[in-house]
Formats: C-alpha cells, structure tokens, sequence
C-alpha cells in the first residue's frame, strides 16, 4: 500500500504551456491608441454631463476662493445644505426656464435651504438661521453690509438663500437683485463647487468638511 501520510502533489497543468505569440510592434500602438480614445471618451463623457470647470471672477468668495482660481463643479445627485459652494446662473428674465443670460453665473454659500427663517443682526455681523448663530470661520469680513431685503425672512420651498464670504463686497441674497427677492430658485444652481484645481499650490476638496 502507498504511503498516503507523506502527501503528494497535484499537477494542474493538463496540457504543456504554448509560447505565447510574439507582440508586434503595430499591435502595441493600436492597443495603446485603443486605450487613449477609451480614456477620452471617458473624460469627455465626464465633463460634458457630471463635472464642469469654472473660473472665479471677482472676490466676493475671498478668501475661500480668489480672483481667477479655477474649481470643479458638479450636479450630480445634488441637493444643497448648508456650507455648499454653489455656481448660480443668472438670467436676463429671471426665468429658470430660460437660460440665456446678460451676467455670468455667480458663486456663492448656501447659508439657509426650504422653510428655514434668516435672520442678520447688521450691528455685531451676525447671521441667524431657525434663530441659531452660525458660526461662519469661513467669512472674510462681518455681516454689516444691508441691502434692500428686510430680515427675518422665511426661504420659500425650491429655494436657497446664499451669501459670499467676503460680506461687504458680496451681491448676494441680501439684495432683490438676485433670484426672486434674493431667494434662489435651485432650477439655477449649476452645481456645487467640490474641487480646487488650480492654482496647483491650493488644490484640495472645498466645502465645510473640504
């Protein structure tokens, strides 16, 4: 009898290994030609329908986001709350419905969303929201700035309120002159700033957990 204690070895290799075919040179090149429209179809697809680019303009965002900065916006399955940076398009009719425009998108926090009441005490700077003090260590300068909307106010449903973060130069939900009465229509939102790419030294998440 065999000795079945020392073990034994199975072999899985049922027939012997071929060489494998010799890879030209013009093989190479069209797989790797393959992968790179692959790559940009990918890329393409991305940018066009998920991830936009946007250049800041101007310095009511400073100093979260400066003057010719360039970030990555998305609306992906997005709902905004508070502390997003949204891009707003703004429109000579004031339509969501019509897009066309005589002023370029703007880009602002949501401060306050649907049914939440907005306060400012313009004396200490104080922004309130469901009467709670917000503890904005993103802001640039205080709330002193007033415009021509009259605090408290309520957000109405499918709307955002929204500030910069650079208060006494911001043309912001403080004003008429933006959405309806100061009150964003989320039909408007571009989508939400997610990502610093340039300048190359500041790349990195934006946002209140960026």
């Amino acid at each position: 009898m065999n000795d079945l204690s020392k073990g034994f070895e199975i072999d899985t290799d049922f027939v012997e290994n071929e060489p494998p075919e010799k890879t030209t040179f013009k093989r190479e090149v069209i797989e790797g030609l393959s992968v790179i429209a692959s790559a940009l179809i990918i890329v393409v697809i991305l940018f066009g329908f998920v991830f936009r680019i946007a250049v800041i303009s101007g310095d009511s965002m400073k100093n979260t986001l400066i003057d010719k900065e360039i970030v990555i916006i998305t609306n992906l399955n997005y709902t905004p709350k508070y502390g997003d940076i949204v891009v707003i398009s703004r429109n000579a009719e004031n339509s969501a419905e019509n897009m066309r425009t005589d002023n370029g998108p703007i880009i602002k926090r949501v401060i306050a969303t649907e049914n939440q009441v907005v306060d400012i005490d313009f004396e200490t700077g104080t922004v309130y929201v469901d009467k709670v003090p917000l503890v904005e260590d993103y802001i640039s300068t205080p709330t002193h700035r007033q415009d021509d909307i009259q605090f408290p106010v309520t957000v109405p449903k499918g709307c955002i309120f929204v500030l910069g973060d650079n208060r006494e130069v911001s043309l912001d939900s403080r004003s008429s002159r933006i959405g309806q009465n100061g009150m964003v229509d989320t039909r408007y939102i571009l989508g939400e700033a997610v990502l610093r790419v340039f300048p190359f030294s500041k790349i990195g998440r934006l946002g209140l957990d960026g």
